[in-house]
């Protein structure tokens, strides 16, 4: 993995710069620094690249919903069985791993932008073989390679949003990431109660061809061209990004300077986080993502529409229900991230979630005790929306932000690659684990995700810092005193 991160556009070493009131007493506001108290405007070019990387985002959630609306025609057309679909519909996390682990070294050698194109191709193919497939191996060959793509884009898609953009935007413009990915979940829902999986398959392809389309128009991130020593080409771009009259030239400097600083040190091995004086980053960054998995939440976006039958509703009502609650719910989360800060959206979001899958449990019980029968459709209904309009609301999202923040700059690029490997496991585990779960006991399996909610409110409040408005020095300060040592 690349030594910079998701964050790395916040951090300069002290040492580079002692005195940042150099950068925050200008009066400009639109001075390219990203200092605390000031910041650079959201510019066309920031908004419309920022657009087209998310349309990556667009493509990871399509992804992630085909499985749910598709389960009864593809098991029925081409006669799978249930552990043949549930390894059609874990595969792609195979392929996420994947792609999560070369996702750095690949961005670092070719680019953000490149990284990105790179990662379309193997969608397009992995579309293009499910929709024509004739025999599960394709299903699953094409399931992989979509897999691997996202895995891609996953890594690759917030880190240039986070480079491009200013300090004072980027926790909003980060999180158009996760919007992004509801957006696309939800259009997969919605379109797949209407057409067969292999249209389906075919409209997967759009977002990707929109995407490689719009990445010839957009710029590449200056750090990583500033990381490369291109020097020209790193001011030039930007210059695009904060407008043609803006002073950019404390911005550039802080850029140089750090750059060169980061390239003084050696590359940090994975094995290293595990030592003391990262313990308690690497407890809260992987701990929230294993939590995140082991919630439920793959397990319910791939397989809602089974849940809801499972129920006794509808599964296209239900689908459709789901998407048009987590997209707004998701959006409200974009704005409330640099209001409201990490901590209250999580333990919110958790606890929404806890009582979600509560409520589809008793559904379930009440079914097996023969009680409320007409009642109990509703209640897993209203289970399954109010966790995922919870879940979309904090824990989709800020867990992803909370690891790029927590980990000292030398130790991102290990870090990174190892939480994301360790929640594409865990998503693994469930995806295929669900619907064995589900014939064991209904009931039994969302009380279990609800305890794991409930045990990630705990943590979260124990355990998890406040890092809004905190500068990344400050916050890898108070959670690695020995390295300061």
């Amino acid at each position: 993995m690349g030594r910079e991160s998701i964050e790395e556009g916040d951090i300069s070493s002290p040492l580079l710069l002692k005195d940042r009131s150099q950068i925050r007493g200008r009066d400009d506001a639109n001075v390219g620094g990203d200092g605390q108290n000031g910041g650079s405007s959201a510019t066309t070019v920031v908004v419309i690249s920022t657009l087209v990387a998310v349309s990556g985002s667009y493509v990871f959630g399509s992804a992630v919903g085909y499985s749910s609306p598709t389960q009864a025609g593809i098991m029925d057309d081409l006669g799978l069985s249930v552990a043949e679909y549930s390894l059609f519909g874990s595969i792609i996390t195979i392929g996420a791993m994947i792609g999560s682990i070369m996702s750095g070294r690949i961005a670092d050698y070719i680019g953000r932008r490149g990284a990105m194109g790179f990662s379309e191709i193997f969608c397009i193919i992995g579309w293009l073989a499910i929709a024509f497939s004739k025999a599960s191996w394709w299903l699953d060959l094409g399931r992989l390679l979509v897999g691997y793509g996202i895995g891609l884009l996953a890594y690759v898609v917030p880190i240039y949003v986070a480079e491009i953009t200013p300090k004072n935007i980027r926790g909003g413009f980060t999180t158009l990431h996760q919007l992004m990915i509801c957006c696309g979940a939800s259009v997969m829902y919605l379109i797949g109660a209407f057409v067969s999986w292999r249209i389906l398959a075919l409209i997967g392809t759009i977002p990707c061809l929109v995407q490689l389309l719009g990445l010839s128009f957009i710029p590449d991130s200056p750090r990583w061209l500033a990381k490369i020593g291109q020097w020209k080409d790193c001011e030039a771009a930007l210059q695009r990004f904060r407008g043609e009259n803006v002073d950019i030239s404390d911005e550039a400097a802080e850029i140089r300077d750090y750059t060169e600083a980061l390239q003084q040190h050696s590359e940090a091995t994975i094995f290293e986080l595990f030592k003391r004086k990262y313990a308690y980053s690497l407890i809260v960054g992987v701990g929230l993502m294993v939590l995140q998995q082991f919630g439920g939440v793959n397990g319910i976006a791939f397989y809602a529409s089974s849940i809801f039958v499972s129920a006794g509703f509808s599964g296209s009502v239900g689908t459709i229900a789901m998407a048009v609650v987590q997209i707004p719910m998701t959006a409200l989360g974009v704005v409330l991230m640099d209001i409201s800060g990490r901590r209250p959206l999580l333990m919110i979001s958790a606890a929404g979630t806890c009582l979600g899958c509560f409520l589809v449990a008793l559904s379930f019980l009440s079914q097996g005790l023969h009680k409320w029968i007409e009642f109990s459709p509703f209640l897993a209904l209203i289970g399954v929306l109010m966790y995922i309009g919870s879940f979309s609301l904090g824990m989709g999202g800020v867990p992803w932000v909370i690891m790029s923040e927590v980990f000292p700059i030398n130790m991102k690029g290990s870090a990174g690659s190892l939480v994301t490997v360790v929640g594409w496991l865990c998503s693994g585990i469930i995806s295929y684990a669900f619907n064995f779960l589900m014939n064991w006991s209904s009931a039994g399996t969302f009380f279990i995700f609800s305890s794991v909610c409930g045990l990630t409110v705990l943590f979260v409040s124990k355990l998890v810092p406040e890092t809004k408005g905190r500068t990344l020095e400050e916050i890898q300060a108070s959670m690695n005193p020995f390295l300061s040592k």
